[in-house]
């Protein structure tokens, strides 16, 4: 039997999270637009992650058996779009948390857990955690047979890790002072050894604070902080590992469990990105009918009882309600089944790429329902629009990347397009 109506307290998570965005989150913008850069708009926000860390935001999303408040991935998609509605840049910094310490909880890793789950279970202060896997030449084909892979490598001495290589697009890899978040899981390739699949050659790697002042000044450098048109409160650093020593009991995964690790950490978060997605159509829907029901543009009616403009905002909610079910369907299902991981898989990727497209398009087909005024910033709309253009790049390219992942669950021999249903 279908059932898509929220319990009482998924309810009250949702009330509550829209009621703290609507009186913490929407001034953020006000503060960060100020500042002159990346950088310092990022460091802006601090003040407004330590209200988040003190509302339960981070231990929200660590499972409740591992000490966390998050019992669903549902729950988080639900608290995750009333936050991203109001400021997409703070929120995007809290869910990269999350992602961070994903491969950390999917690991099942008891003694790292206890070690490295502690300062994001407190419910204060402003830990940030990094999974640190992009590379500045593109890791859309990094476990391609007969392809360079990754070029950020990790190569065991003595008791140790030495990691070289460069990552950019990161979130939250630097902390908020360039010397790193209080936890990067840093996704590399071994260098000895021989492998027959690129996936045989992965290892994850966890740097903490105290590893990056243990190294020497030159081990790890933030060369650069890209500015960006949307998100422009949030780090994604262009980061440079240099013999950098990490322990040996620091190693999180190793192998085809390595690779695997870091694959259920981008399915889960392809389905996040639906619920951002939703987020920003409704900001975007929101602002158009406001604007249609109060004004006339000079004629005799408001401008929902223009056919046209009715039309443009129906087909925003439509797209906006479906993408919203699909997303909620997607993230039920990756936890409870049905269907094998490569079947809920395809539901993650499906919420992804569908609502990350519709979103672009909704935004758009907003500002044409307003017009000309539209286009002024003191409006939303081109924030939104900004916001909304990362959304099928980031987070694994729909094109590079979520399509071609959907392309060899197709060409699987035993693909059943129903399974997970």
């Amino acid at each position: 039997m279908l059932d898509f109506t929220l319990s009482d307290k998924q309810k009250e998570l949702r009330n509550g999270s829209r009621a703290y965005a609507a009186k913490v989150l929407t001034g953020a913008h006000a503060v960060y637009s100020k500042k002159p850069d990346q950088k310092e708009r990022f460091r802006s926000i601090r003040s407004f992650y330590r209200t988040a860390v003190a509302a339960g935001q981070i231990k929200g999303q660590i499972p409740v058996p591992l000490g966390g408040a998050c019992e669903s991935l549902l729950d988080a998609a639900i608290i995750l779009e009333e936050l991203y509605a109001t400021d997409p840049s703070v929120t995007l910094t809290v869910a990269a948390t999350g992602l961070g310490l994903t491969p950390l909880i999917m690991s099942g890793h008891a003694k790292l857990q206890k070690k490295y789950f502690a300062p994001f279970l407190k419910d204060e202060g402003e830990p940030l955690a990094s999974l640190v896997h992009s590379e500045p030449g593109g890791t859309a084909n990094w476990l391609e047979k007969g392809a360079k892979g990754l070029q950020t490598t990790a190569r065991k001495e003595g008791n140790e890790w030495l990691i070289d290589g460069e990552k950019v697009w990161t979130t939250n890899s630097g902390g908020w002072d360039g010397k790193g978040a209080d936890l990067q899981c840093v996704v590399c390739r071994q260098t000895e050894g021989e492998f027959a699949d690129p996936s045989q050659a992965i290892i994850i790697l966890l740097v903490d604070r105290e590893i990056v002042a243990q190294n020497g000044p030159n081990a790890y450098e933030i060369l650069a902080e890209p500015d960006l048109m949307g998100h422009p409160a949030t780090t994604g650093p262009h980061s440079k590992f240099t013999d950098f020593r990490v322990p040996e009991e620091n190693v999180l995964a190793a192998g085809e469990a390595a690779a695997t690790l870091v694959e259920q950490s981008f399915t889960a978060s392809a389905a996040l990105v639906g619920a951002f997605s939703v987020s920003v159509m409704r900001a975007a829907f929101t602002a158009a009918l406001d604007f249609a029901k109060k004004d006339s543009r000079g004629g005799t009616v408001p401008l929902i009882q223009r056919q046209s403009v009715a039309d443009l905002l129906i087909n925003i909610k439509m797209r906006m309600d479906s993408c919203r079910l699909l997303t909620w369907k997607a993230l039920y299902s990756l936890e409870n089944g049905p269907g094998d991981f490569k079947a809920r898989q395809e539901l993650c990727l499906e919420s992804k790429i569908f609502a990350s497209d519709n979103c672009v398009k909704c935004v758009t087909d907003a500002m044409s329902a307003v017009g000309m005024l539209s286009y002024r910033t003191d409006q939303p709309f081109a924030r939104l629009l900004n916001d909304a253009m990362c959304l099928p790049l980031f987070d694994g390219g729909n094109i590079g990347i979520r399509r071609r992942q959907m392309e060899k669950i197709f060409q699987q021999e035993d693909y059943d397009p129903m399974s997970a249903f």
